[in-house]
């Protein structure tokens, strides 16, 4: 089943994203020497946290367990994407050591019995089940907040090492993806996998394509060992002539939370939050936006889903401002092996004192023509909206909040400095975002800039992506 796939996926991104950081660490301001150690000693390599986090995790100061969590972002949660497998690793002297590798739903079946935590609210009424588990765990946006849970759970299910875990890192299939881009397609079988193909084909040839080539059932896992094995190769054969990109690769994917890491040491989590790596909801007196989408029950339909984010605000006679943040979906796909209808529950965050005005484009269920369920709540500093919403294959459609920005942004504008932070969902790709921002006074300067033609006037409109956090500073007469 797809369990099989995302055992081999796991595998390929974990240990290569493993292996790009530690060849990092030999490579390092600009040498091997720099990695000459003696007795295990730390290399006089300062001011570096990404070089100290690697470092300590791969277990050059002492032991070290890891938990690696494979967030599937073709089935998005909001905490990056669906758990669908784990791996535990020790490190000890920069070795990793394998522990345990499966899928998710078999700890959780086997922890059946005595599991009773009630999970979230839309995960009972949208799934059907009534226990939070492992495979759930990643609720929230905030991977500090996710990582916690998933521990939390992981120990409870009695998972291998649980009570030793000092780092948990998320990968997305996207990490495997962009290495392949680097290093080339890989043949196995007669069968080219490239960046383009290989999530999908390797789906289709472990759960279909292996009958029709006359392979036995219990002989198609052959082929995934064989991928992994080729994948191995190619990646060592093309670093040394690459390593700059694997390097700038690395640094980049954390950057675009593809990868995202956690510690249980205070010390090292403020350098991955320093460094900006451990995916937290930010925290900010200006204005904030952050769009998370939670994807139940509609398989890997993540996959063919267009999205752009639209953010516009004016003002009103009564001194306040009316916001609206909508997404706008566009379902490419159909009802397939792989797709389905979207069924998506979102939660908007906003500073905290934000007041819903309405919600248009919301569900009780797909086709239900019962009210839609519009909830609210508060986390790590922000109000949250939260609700349904179903897009067939072949549509479009659209979500938006409208409310009353909250009066520190309204005072923020009244002073003349406008401030906008836009974060991206954990495990995301390249959403379009669009502002349209009417501030009610003229503009003299804005960090990011309008197109010239849009200069002169009180609105600021813009167009970029959300490949990463986007900042927003406008400077107003």
């Amino acid at each position: 089943m797809l369990k099989k796939i995302f055992y081999v996926l796991l595998i390929i991104a974990g240990l290569m994203a493993l292996t790009i950081m530690i060849l990092y660490f030999w490579f390092k301001d600009g040498g091997m020497q720099k990695y000459v150690l003696e007795n295990y000693g730390k290399p006089a390599i300062k001011n570096d946290y990404l070089y100290d986090i690697v470092y300590d995790g791969l277990g050059f100061n002492q032991e070290k367990h890891v938990l690696v969590l494979f967030l599937n972002n073709t089935e998005l949660r909001p905490g990056g994407g669906f758990i669908g497998s784990y791996a535990t690793i020790r490190t000890e002297k920069g070795t990793p050591h394998l522990l345990k590798v499966e899928g998710t739903e078999i700890l959780d079946n086997n922890a059946v019995s005595f599991v009773d935590t009630t999970p979230p609210d839309p995960i009972k009424d949208y799934l059907g089940v009534d226990k939070w588990f492992f495979r759930d765990s990643n609720w929230s946006p905030d991977f500090v907040q996710s990582a916690k849970k998933s521990l939390e759970l992981y120990t409870l299910e009695r998972g291998v090492s649980a009570k030793e875990i000092d780092y948990i890192i998320g990968i997305t299939p996207t990490v495997v993806q962009e290495i392949l881009r680097i290093t080339g397609p890989l043949t196995v079988g007669g069968m080219e996998f490239n960046a383009d193909n290989f999530v999908e084909k390797l789906q289709w040839e472990v759960e279909y394509g292996y009958a029709k080539r006359g392979v036995k059932f219990s002989d198609r896992k052959k082929m995934l060992q064989d991928l992994a094995r080729m994948a191995f190769v190619n990646f060592g054969r093309d670093f040394l002539r690459h390593n700059a990109e694997f390097i700038e690769l690395a640094k980049e994917m954390l950057r675009e939370k593809q990868i995202i890491i956690y510690a249980i040491d205070p010390l090292m989590q403020n350098k991955i939050i320093s460094g900006g790596w451990g995916g937290e909801i930010k925290q900010n007196e200006k204005d904030f936006i952050l769009w998370a989408d939670a994807n139940l029950g509609a398989l890997k339909t993540d996959l063919v889903m267009e999205r752009e984010l639209v953010y516009s605000l004016a003002p009103t006679t009564s001194g306040k401002f009316t916001a609206k943040v909508s997404m706008k979906y566009k379902h490419t796909g159909g009802f397939d092996w792989r797709t389905t209808r979207y069924r998506n529950y979102v939660q908007l965050f906003l500073p905290l004192d934000s007041e819903l005005i309405k919600v248009d484009g919301a569900m009780r269920y797909e086709k239900s023509k019962e009210p839609a369920i519009i909830s609210q709540g508060e986390e790590n500093g922000k109000k949250w909206f939260g609700t349904f919403i179903s897009i067939e294959p072949g549509q479009t459609g659209e979500l938006s909040f409208e409310y009353y920005l909250s009066p520190q942004v309204v005072k923020m504008i009244e002073n003349g400095e406008y401030e906008l932070l836009v974060q991206k969902q954990i495990g995301t790709v390249e959403h379009k975002l669009t502002l349209n921002l009417d501030f009610g006074k003229n503009i003299i300067a804005a960090d990011v800039a309008e197109k010239p033609e849009n200069f002169g006037d009180s609105s600021y409109k813009v167009s970029t992506d959300l490949r990463l956090d986007r900042v927003f500073k406008v400077k107003l007469d």
